[in-house]
């Protein structure tokens, strides 16, 4: 069993920076990888970004890329998402999930943990 709990979330002017913590606890947070997606209202969930048991491989999606950057610390068991140069368009409930086969997909169905979300808005 896994357990995440996302934090950080709030509302942010457009151009500004927050940065999502992802806590987990359960089983060794060091052997999954980890996600983040994000779903705004009426839209389905989407990829933001992915990072592997280890933090030596990272993905993107296109959207966020050279704005937002995912790390992890293993021993604090916490993963992280840091946003930079949000812009209206990143508003949404920001989730962290566990990925425990893979080295971190971009397809939501391959993850087996949620977290709760944490909601994310910017103003333009």
């Amino acid at each position: 069993q896994v357990q995440l709990v996302e934090s950080g979330g709030g509302l942010v002017q457009a151009g500004g920076s927050l940065r999502l913590s992802c806590a987990a606890s359960g089983r060794t947070f060091s052997a999954y990888a980890m996600g983040w997606f994000r779903q705004a209202p009426g839209k389905e969930r989407e990829f933001v970004a992915a990072i592997n048991r280890n933090g030596g491989s990272v993905t993107y999606a296109a959207s966020v890329k050279g704005r937002f950057t995912i790390s992890r610390d293993n021993a604090k068991n916490t993963g992280y998402l840091q946003m930079n140069s949000l812009k209206p368009e990143d508003t949404a409930v920001y989730y962290c999930a566990a990925d425990l086969l893979r080295s971190g997909a971009q397809n939501a169905q391959h993850y087996n943990y949620w977290g709760q979300g944490t909601q994310v808005t910017v103003s333009s």
